[in-house]
């Protein structure tokens, strides 16, 4: 019957990308038994996908080689004789073996795990296309998140690499984490080096699943767009899937090839919003919980009743309230509270795009007119940037409605705003001066 088994996969080979069979009908093994063709796979992550990508093909071509329809039963040999298999067969032993979490730069620990992953409406989506990636319950090549800062997406893209490692030994399945600036960097120093196949072989050859953070920083940059677009293909003709994140939607990016944008909405696009007030409750009382803290609950529904914005202000607030109540060896109390939370939002003001644009106007030093004058001055395009930062982080606005306000086009708003959130991220003079604006924007004083 092995004899019929092989005509039955030389008809799938045909079928088959070449990437495709090679990845995941060739490592099977089988053997047909009273009409009912029997097929042992690796693990039950490949189970679990021959059941939900090849079955029905599978069957097709079974029927062509037997005359009939056999009944099909999928089963794992994971674990046979106390040693796991490889989750892929692949044709030549690899020159490096690569761990489960592969940056290409120096290898990190995975920072978040599911366990610590609040859900609310605001995330419910995404959470769930993450787990559904891990569990192969999610028939898709690929997940785009998107998110202002500090709402979790890295929190989901490292959950998804922090449970593959803890399910899957390093040798079944390779997972490849990367921020597209890295990406990108890597890319220019093997053209520099004259090594660009290996940089692309290391991606189309060895991964399984590739985690990419703030695709965003793409634009603009065709070649690595083409780059990115010839990967994502070979990875996709594999078997392998991509997780996406940016802090913007794919039809909000500009100067972005089309297949590549097409590609980002081809799969689960999973938008997530700031956490409403039973989810700051939530997310606030899980981490009292894990660090078995002793604060009362009306302290805690305080903070999640006055910080409304991302998920890190809250832990800031909580962290900053338990290191003063250990300087003063004194209880938490109300006041103690509200004299933490002044130096976050002290109030319930929520500053709208005008008040924005006053606020840093004098920050600047200039009227609120200037920012939508023609000026490239050094200065002027920082405060426009700035304000188009802050206009996305307080209000509701679209890109095209924020650039209305200053004369400026969609696309100079979304560059304005990744530009910032680069100063952000390192803590520059631009972020600390972002920072105070920031500050006083929340406490009203906008005039």
């Amino acid at each position: 019957m092995k004899l019929k088994w092989d005509k039955i996969q030389d008809k799938l080979k045909n079928r088959l990308k070449p990437g495709t069979f090679q990845v995941w009908i060739h490592p099977l093994q089988a053997e047909i038994q009273d009409q009912t063709l029997y097929i042992q796979a690796p693990n039950e992550f490949v189970v679990s996908s021959i059941k939900e990508r090849f079955q029905s093909i599978i069957l097709e071509s079974s029927a062509e080689v037997l005359g009939y329809v056999p009944e099909l039963s999928i089963q794992s040999i994971a674990g046979k004789n106390g040693s796991p298999t490889q989750l892929f067969a692949r044709p030549e032993p690899r020159q490096q073996q690569i761990l489960p979490h592969i940056n290409p730069e120096p290898v990190q620990k995975w920072r978040f795990c599911f366990d610590q992953f609040i859900v609310g409406k605001s995330n419910s989506l995404a959470y769930a296309a993450c787990n559904g990636i891990c569990s192969q319950d999610l028939p898709v090549d690929n997940i785009f998140l998107s998110s202002g800062p500090g709402l979790g997406k890295t929190h989901l893209i490292h959950s998804i690499g922090h449970h593959l490692s803890q399910t899957f030994r390093k040798d079944f399945i390779n997972v490849a984490y990367v921020s597209s600036e890295q990406f990108a960097g890597q890319m220019v120093r093997a053209l520099q080096n004259k090594n660009i196949e290996q940089f692309k072989k290391k991606y189309r050859d060895n991964v399984d699943l590739l985690l990419m953070e703030d695709v965003h920083f793409f634009q603009g940059k065709a070649k690595m767009q083409e780059e990115l677009l010839s990967l994502i293909k070979i990875l996709r003709d594999r078997g392998s899937q991509v997780v996406f994140s940016s802090s913007f939607l794919p039809n909000e990016l500009q100067k972005v090839d089309s297949q590549l944008t097409s590609y980002f909405c081809s799969g689960v696009l999973a938008p997530i919003q700031k956490p409403d007030y039973d989810l700051r409750l939530k997310i606030i009382r899980s981490k009292v919980a894990r660090h078995q803290l002793n604060i009362p609950d009306s302290i805690l529904t305080l903070i999640a009743s006055k910080i409304t914005g991302d998920i890190r202000q809250l832990e800031s607030c909580l962290q900053n309230l338990l290191i003063k109540t250990k300087i003063l060896q004194e209880d938490i109390t109300q006041d103690m509270t509200w004299d933490v939370l002044k130096n976050y939002i002290p109030s319930s003001h929520t500053p709208k795009i005008e008040e924005i644009l006053n606020c840093v106007s004098e920050a600047f030093g200039f009227t609120p007119g200037k920012l939508g004058s023609k000026s490239r001055k050094k200065n002027l395009v920082l405060a426009r940037n700035i304000s188009f930062y802050l206009a996305r982080k307080y209000t509701d606005l679209s890109l095209k409605d924020i650039g209305r306000h200053v004369n400026r086009r969609h696309s100079t708003v979304l560059k304005g705003i990744t530009t910032i959130e680069k100063e952000v991220a390192k803590d520059s003079r631009t972020g600390r001066q972002l920072k105070r604006i920031a500050e006083r924007l929340e406490l009203g004083h906008s005039q």
